[in-house]
């Protein structure tokens, strides 16, 4: 494990502070293991110390420095290099030119004993299972498999139920839905619950989202093609209603939020997991209903996007505020080699790490301004943000084919002249 400071040129991401402040934000990154362990990363404090830890694949690793790793399910993938002169190596890990086992990582106390389990969602059309924390006693943890079956390549968990308790939000069996525990036994198996009718919703189908998208209070469920409105009650399992829209042909992780502050609800969603795309679609009213307006925010050519950014294969997608002006940011990259080195757009180019600080007007119009956060480490199928180290400002961990990485966010105070000169501008037009 090494920890690398990023070059300014490449880590450089500006905010403007109130007043005369401006902050200078970089990212320096820290690498865990480059072997591929699995497609996604999170935090939590796993042995009870205050200090946040990273999971990615069968391990995690102790905060605040990450370079203790403990075995926390068996880690027993490898495969077999030839090397110059026909002498074999033996790798640690998956190949990179196929998948894992591991695609997504989320972490919670299932079993309301003060220390975080973790969630793990295998390859996609196969089960979810947690493992619960022994402790901080050494060994493998104990598995619990919830859901058999789990579906779609950007299922989460969260609290679609409104009960204060998060679900796993999927598709299982070609049907849309969640899975429930029975929180007085977690370690049960998990209730699936279908909000449609029986679909073409498979393993390997792309973008899935969670939010209010009319703003009653309720959580609303997104793919590709709609979102599905919850009804008052759910006792009974009823069909929700489905809202037609297109969505992109099928991306990441689609985030419900008021992009231009207008007061509704907008969509953030890249438009093709394994090609080019993000936009956010404006929601707008006419004749009483809910419609959406696709904005464009960066595609196959550089003069798509306003600041001439590009970069393909969009497969995980966060939303928090990265610079602490109260307006949630968009933190995406480049997924490296999702099907190898000869598959999908660009397999071979830089990948990429970025936050978009989202930019309000008064007039309702919105910028998207790129900041670069890495150049060699992108996304897998999940990439999170959040309060890993002990200050206030997200940082955020990756797993993917590269490694496991993470990129400890870092501020200091400048002067408005290196503000403005390290701000990214737009094209000449």
């Amino acid at each position: 494990m090494k920890s690398t400071p990023l070059v300014l040129a490449l880590g450089l991401s500006l905010c403007a502070a109130q007043g005369a402040d401006y902050a200078l934000h970089t990212f320096s990154k820290q690498v865990l293991t480059t072997n591929f362990w699995g497609e996604g990363a999170n935090f939590g404090d796993f042995n009870k110390d205050g200090k946040m830890d990273i999971v990615s694949g069968p391990y995690w690793y102790a905060g605040p420095d990450f370079k203790v790793r403990h075995e926390f399910m068996p880690a027993v993938a490898a495969f077999t290099v030839k090397k110059e002169g026909g002498a074999e190596e033996k790798i640690p890990g998956f190949d990179p030119h196929g998948y894992s086992k591991n695609f997504f990582s989320f972490t919670y106390d299932f079993n309301k004993d003060g220390y975080d389990d973790i969630l793990i969602l295998g390859f996609p059309g196969e089960d979810s299972s947690w493992y619960e924390n022994p402790k901080s006693r050494d060994g493998d943890w104990q598995r619990h498999i919830v859901l058999e079956v789990t579906d779609n390549e950007s299922p989460t968990f969260t609290d679609v139920t409104g009960d204060g308790k998060p679900e796993i939000v999927c598709s299982s069996g070609g049907f849309l839905g969640y899975a429930e525990a029975d929180w007085s036994d977690a370690r049960k198996p998990w209730k699936f619950h279908p909000i449609t009718a029986k679909g073409g919703w498979q393993r390997f189908t792309h973008g899935l989202g969670v939010g209010d998208v009319n703003k009653d209070g309720r959580m609303d469920l997104l793919d590709k093609d709609g979102w599905y409105e919850q009804p008052k009650s759910l006792v009974g399992d009823p069909v929700w209603t489905k809202h037609p829209m297109a969505f992109g042909t099928g991306g990441s992780q689609m985030h419900v939020y008021d992009v231009d502050g207008d007061g509704d609800n907008d969509v953030i969603t890249s438009l093709a997991a394994h090609g080019y795309g993000l936009a956010w679609y404006e929601n707008y009213s006419e004749g009483g209903e809910i419609k959406f307006r696709e904005h464009i925010i960066m595609n196959s050519k550089p003069e798509d996007n306003k600041y001439g950014v590009k970069f393909s294969q969009l497969h995980a997608i966060d939303l928090i505020d990265m610079d602490g002006d109260g307006v949630k940011d968009i933190v995406t990259g480049k997924r490296f080699w999702a099907h190898g080195p000869q598959g999908d757009a660009e397999p071979g180019a830089p990948a990429v790490l970025y936050w978009f600080k989202i930019e309000q007007h008064k007039d309702k119009s919105v910028d998207f301004i790129p900041y670069p956060i890495d150049n060699d480490s992108g996304v897998g199928t999940q990439v999170v943000a959040g309060r890993i180290s002990a200050d206030k400002w997200p940082d955020v961990v990756v797993g993917n084919k590269k490694g496991t990485f993470v990129l400890t966010h870092e501020v200091k105070q400048v002067s408005a002249k290196e503000w403005d000169a390290a701000r990214p501008k737009p094209l000449a037009k």
